[in-house]
């Protein structure tokens, strides 16, 4: 069942926004060539205590670490490691995710480590590029595969492939709630959008085949090609009005 959300707790869920946001935004600044994946949780770790907040991930299904970072190839659920260092070219995946007043806030970018190639760049252009469609049906006019649809449709014909293990989700109380938002599907399926859904998209994308393995830490998925993938996250609102965007990726924290 899908549980719509009050705009009281909508009000809750824009402060999570907000808050998780900011706490990306200021362990972004700290991605440079030399800096380790440990390095970054220690940023964001700084953060949680500044902002009052808890790391949404910190021993989720036992899950070690308090922040996603995921690098190159690997394309989520990477352990923070002070033997994994940073180089210049790398693309950085950062997902975070926090939990405040008793609801969720989840985002991540793949963020670009000094001077990267054109081909990568176009990868995370496209990548990015693919909200534009997940705003054009997130509206009370279209259903949930018409999120899905039009997502896969952009990014293949782009000529990249849409992971199809992995899925974005509803968010609220939970972590993880209902719907899944896959990154795939067939237009006027799945249920109808209402005003109170709240979700976190997240499309992830890769450059060769949308094929993956888990490595023997049991947590890092990577791409078994090897190629570059990217991934983003956004939680957006349906509302009477449109989607509204409850996370952004270049604010201040305050």
């Amino acid at each position: 069942m899908i549980e719509l959300k009050t705009k009281l707790e909508l009000g809750i869920l824009r402060e999570c926004g907000r808050i998780v946001s900011g706490i990306l935004a200021e362990v972004k600044k700290g991605v440079r060539p030399g800096i380790t994946t440990k390095d970054l949780e220690v940023i964001a770790d700084r953060n949680f205590d500044i902002c009052k907040v808890v790391s949404a991930f910190k021993g989720y299904r036992g899950f070690p670490g308090s922040i996603c970072v995921s690098v190159n190839e690997e394309l989520v659920h990477g352990i923070p490691r002070k033997t994994k260092t940073i180089k210049d070219g790398d693309i950085v995946k950062v997902d975070i995710g926090i939990k405040h007043k008793g609801f969720f806030g989840d985002i991540a970018e793949t963020v670009p480590v000094g001077h990267i190639t054109q081909e990568v760049k176009d990868l995370l252009r496209v990548s990015y590029g693919s909200f534009d469609a997940v705003l054009k049906y997130a509206n009370t006019n279209y259903m949930l595969g018409d999120i899905s649809s039009g997502v896969q449709e952009y990014i293949e014909s782009q000529g990249y492939s849409v992971i199809r293990d992995f899925v974005g989700h509803g968010i609220g109380r939970m972590l993880h709630e209902k719907p899944e938002v896959p990154n795939f599907g067939k237009h006027n399926t799945g249920p109808k959008l209402e005003p109170g859904i709240v979700m976190a998209v997240e499309p992830m994308v890769a450059l060769g085949s949308w094929e993956i393995q888990i490595l023997k830490d049991n947590w890092t998925v990577v791409m078994t090609d090897k190629k570059y993938c990217a991934h983003y996250e956004h939680m957006i609102a349906i509302t009477e009005n449109g989607p509204e965007l409850l996370t952004h990726l270049d604010p201040i924290l305050t």
